[in-house]
C-alpha cells in the first residue's frame, strides 16, 4: 500500500472517512469535498483492493482519493471502496503521513447503529481544546460503544492527536441526514459556514449518488464471480 501526493500541506487538518454503518463517512467526506471545492492531491494505492474505478460526470473516481482545502487548510481522505482486512496498514500509512505533514489534527467520522428517531452526534477526543470546544457546541463524549475499522486501529495504535465525530444512523443504507448531523458538527467545531438549508438537498443527492455506485460496484463484484467460477468449473 502507498500513499501518493502531488502536494503535501503541512499543519492542516486530516479529516478521514472510510465506508462504515450508513455510509455517512463517505457521504460527509463527498459533501465536504463539493462545499469547500477541494481538489484531489492523491490517492491510495493498494494491489489488495478490487481493481475499480467509478465515473461521475464523465471523469475517473478513484476509490481511495485525497483532497485538500487550502482555505482551511484541510486534507480529505475520501474512500468509496470496502477496506475490510486493510484496516491496520491503512492506520499505519495514514499515522505516518500524518506526522510527516504535521497535522494539527486527524478527525475521524463514524456511524454507529441506534434506534433512536433522531441522529445524536457524539465524540471523542484526546485534545483538552477540542473537547472543550466540541461540549461548548453542545456535543456529548461518547461514554460506551465499540469503534472499529481503521478509525479503532488508528486510536489503538497512533498516538496523533485526534477527535472522532460519531453520529447515531439507522440503517445500513446510505444515511445522509446521519451525514447532515455530521457536517453540522463540523461546520460549527471547524467555523466552515455550511449553508444548512441545501445541505440535505445535496446530502441526499450525494446519498443517490453513492446508492449507484454500490450496485454498479456489486454487480461488477457478481460478474467478476461468475468468471472466476467458470474459469474454474
Amino acid at each position: 500500500m502507498e500513499i501518493i501526493l502531488d502536494k503535501k500541506p503541512k499543519n492542516s487538518i486530516l479529516i478521514e472517512g472510510f465506508p462504515g454503518f450508513g455510509f455517512v463517512s463517505t457521504i460527509t467526506t463527498e459533501f465536504l469535498i463539493e462545499h469547500l471545492n477541494a481538489k484531489q492531491i492523491g490517492r491510495i494505492e493498494s494491489n489488495n483492493i478490487m481493481p475499480m474505478v467509478a465515473m461521475h460526470n464523465s471523469k475517473l473516481v478513484d476509490p481511495l482519493g485525497v483532497f485538500y482545502d487550502p482555505a482551511h487548510n484541510i486534507v480529505i481522505f475520501h474512500a468509496i471502496t470496502n477496506v475490510a482486512g486493510l484496516e491496520w496498514e491503512l492506520a499505519e500509512k495514514l499515522s505516518a503521513l500524518a506526522r510527516e505533514l504535521k497535522v494539527k489534527e486527524v478527525i475521524s467520522i463514524e456511524g454507529v447503529a441506534s434506534n433512536s428517531e433522531e441522529s445524536r452526534a457524539f465524540f471523542y477526543s484526546n485534545i483538552s481544546k477540542s473537547t472543550e470546544l466540541l461540549k461548548k457546541i453542545k456535543i456529548e463524549p461518547l461514554k460506551e460503544g465499540i469503534i472499529m475499522g481503521v478509525t479503532g486501529a488508528l486510536l489503538l495504535k497512533s498516538k496523533l492527536p485526534m477527535s472522532a465525530i460519531f453520529v447515531e444512523t439507522h440503517s445500513q443504507l446510505p444515511d445522509s441526514r446521519a451525514a447532515a448531523k455530521v457536517i453540522e458538527v463540523l461546520d460549527k467545531y471547524l467555523n466552515l459556514k455550511v449553508d444548512y438549508k441545501p445541505l440535505l438537498e445535496k446530502a441526499e443527492q450525494f446519498e443517490s449518488k453513492l446508492k449507484t455506485m454500490m450496485q454498479q460496484k456489486n454487480k461488477a463484484e457478481e460478474e467478476k464471480d461468475k468468471k472466476e467460477l467458470s474459469y474454474f468449473g
